[in-house]
C-alpha cells in the first residue's frame, strides 16, 4: 500500500482499530484514518466522510447485524467501496458478503501485509478475497434465493427496508429521508413485492435471516 487515502475503520475493539491504523499509516503517508466503534458511528463517520477512499467494516459490530449492515452501509453509501474485515471467515460468509456488495473480504487472522495488500488492491478498483476461497453457489437455497431478491431492491429501498427494520412509521422514514409519506407506501408495496411477503412484519424477518446468516 503506497498510496495515501481516507479509510474508515469501522471496529468494536480500540486495540484492533488501532494496531490497524497504525501499520497502515505507516505504510502511506498521509493516510487519514477515520474510527467508528459502532455501526451508527460508522455511518456518521461515512456522512462526515462522504469522500473516503474505503471504509473497513467488522460484521459484528454492535448495531451491525451482521451482512445486513453490510448491505444497509452500500445502500446509504454508494460511494465508499467497503471491505469487510472480520473474524467469521467460512466459504458461506464470503461468498454471501461479496454477493452483496463488498469489495473485499478480509479475515481478521490475515498478516498485516495480507491486510495491506487487500486494501491496495480495493483502493486500486479491484476485489480482494482470501487465497483459496471457492466462490461457488450458495449451499443454502432459502438464502440463495433470499439474496436474490434483496438484490433487486434500489438502494433506496433498502434503505426504507433498513429502516422499517429499525421500527420506525412511514411517516418517520419520509422526514429522515426527505420525501412524501406518500413515496415511502410505494416503497414498502414493492419491497414486499420483490420479497414476496404480505406484511412489513414478514419483510423484517426476511432481513433479519441475512443479519443471521453470518454464523451459518
Amino acid at each position: 500500500m503506497s498510496q495515501a487515502a481516507t479509510i474508515i475503520i469501522a471496529d468494536d475493539h480500540p486495540l484492533f482499530r488501532g494496531a490497524l491504523k497504525q501499520a497502515l499509516t505507516q505504510s502511506a503517508g498521509g493516510t487519514e484514518i477515520v474510527e467508528a466503534g459502532d455501526f451508527e458511528e460508522a455511518r456518521k463517520a461515512a456522512r462526515m466522510h462522504g469522500e473516503a477512499d474505503l471504509m473497513l467494516l467488522d460484521l459484528t459490530m454492535p448495531g451491525g447485524s451482521g451482512l445486513t449492515g453490510l448491505m444497509m452501509i452500500r445502500a446509504e453509501f454508494q460511494n465508499i467501496p467497503v471491505a469487510v474485515i472480520t473474524a467469521s471467515d467460512d466459504q458461506a460468509t464470503i461468498r454471501r458478503a461479496i454477493e452483496l456488495g463488498a469489495s473485499a473480504f478480509i479475515p481478521k487472522s490475515s498478516g498485516i501485509e495480507e491486510i495491506r495488500t487487500a486494501i491496495s488492491t480495493v483502493l486500486e478498483g479491484g476485489l480482494w478475497f482470501p487465497p483459496g476461497f471457492d466462490a461457488g453457489r450458495e449451499h443454502d437455497p432459502e438464502i440463495e434465493t433470499l439474496i436474490g431478491r434483496l438484490k433487486t431492491l434500489t438502494p433506496q429501498q433498502t434503505r426504507v427496508l433498513g429502516m422499517i427494520g429499525e421500527g420506525l412509521l412511514n411517516k418517520q422514514i419520509a422526514y429522515e429521508l426527505g420525501v412524501s409519506e406518500a413515496t415511502i407506501k410505494a416503497h414498502v408495496s414493492a419491497i414486499l413485492l420483490k420479497l414476496d411477503v404480505d406484511s412489513r412484519t414478514q419483510a423484517v424477518i426476511q432481513m433479519a435471516k441475512i443479519g443471521t446468516a453470518i454464523s451459518a
